[in-house]
């Protein structure tokens, strides 16, 4: 086990975060595991003083500037605060912001014109020039980081087969997917390895988990993470790992309805990656509350959690 007092970063780096709506309401876990881990590898997230939601969707109609005000307003306050990037966790907040960073970038009229509403209409700072939106696996990938994640863990995940599941919003568009790897980025499939963590290849990786179908037609959602999970199944798959509270939600709350559907079907824990880390580096477990399948018994199978648990 590494000596995690000797891995410290000299001078942590301190980077603007943006945290959304749905990490302060039904994510709570997803924020804390991340914020602790970043911490225990030098990374500050320092949550903004003054954010918005982001629109949650981007919109993807042309002339539709008013659903771009948020997410810009969002860039214009980080680069008002003195910094030229921003982090992310949630995978819709990350899709929603660097879509809308290339689009005014591509098109600067655009921003000329909600530069004007900002400015006089609303009483806030323009953006001038470019912030860089990046998600938290994009940092971790970065050096010295990517090495001192490895060297921090002090409980490996030595058996936990894991299946990587991006979902849409971190992949596409090409645009604005991670590192700009499109729909193969690989950034999931290095922490998790990183960690002890045995990878599985996932054939659904970048499949959509049925999104806002959730809440009008729950019998899509269903399907989609029957196939999801049951794919990942298929290659060894124990738990998936996710980045996405929606994803979170379709994929372990509905296995409710896919158990309905499909009499036979095993369920299948789903974690967010940040808590794999959180649990490799001796930091917190996770835990079972608020979610449909509880991932304790398979962890404390491994050993990884008290046999309490």
């Amino acid at each position: 086990m590494a000596d995690r007092t000797a891995i410290i970063i000299a001078e942590p780096a301190s980077i603007p975060y943006f945290p959304g709506c749905t990490l302060k309401s039904h994510a709570p876990h997803f924020e804390r595991s991340a914020l602790a881990s970043a911490g225990a590898v030098g990374l500050e997230l320092v949550e903004m003083p003054r954010w918005v939601c982001c629109g949650t969707v981007y919109s993807m109609a042309t002339d539709d500037l008013m659903h771009q005000v948020a997410p810009v307003r969002n860039l214009a306050r980080v680069q008002a605060a003195g910094s030229e990037r921003v982090v992310t966790l949630c995978s819709m907040c990350y899709g929603t912001l660097k879509q809308a960073a290339a689009l005014i970038e591509r098109e600067p009229a655009k921003l000329e014109t909600i530069n004007a509403f900002l400015t006089r209409d609303a009483g806030e700072p323009a953006l001038e020039g470019r912030v860089r939106v990046m998600h938290l696996l994009e940092l971790l990938a970065e050096e010295p980081r990517a090495r001192a994640l490895q060297e921090a863990v002090v409980r490996p995940l030595t058996g936990l087969r894991v299946a990587p599941y991006y979902g849409c919003t971190l992949v596409r568009p090409a645009e604005a997917s991670l590192a700009g790897a499109g729909e193969n980025p690989g950034l999931l499939e290095e922490v998790l390895a990183a960690l002890g963590a045995e990878v599985v290849p996932n054939p659904y990786a970048t499949e959509c988990c049925g999104s806002y179908h959730t809440a009008t037609n729950p019998e899509i959602v269903a399907r989609r993470a029957h196939a999801i999970i049951e794919g990942a199944r298929a290659q060894g798959a124990e738990v998936l790992a996710v980045s996405c509270p929606l994803c979170d939600f379709n994929l372990d709350r509905r296995q409710a309805e896919v158990r309905r559907l499909y009499p036979h079907f095993r369920p299948m824990p789903i974690l967010y990656f940040t808590e794999l880390i959180a649990l490799a580096l001796g930091l917190e477990a996770p835990a079972a509350e608020g979610r449909l399948v509880d991932p304790r018994p398979l962890l404390a199978r491994l050993a990884l959690v008290g046999a309490a648990a």
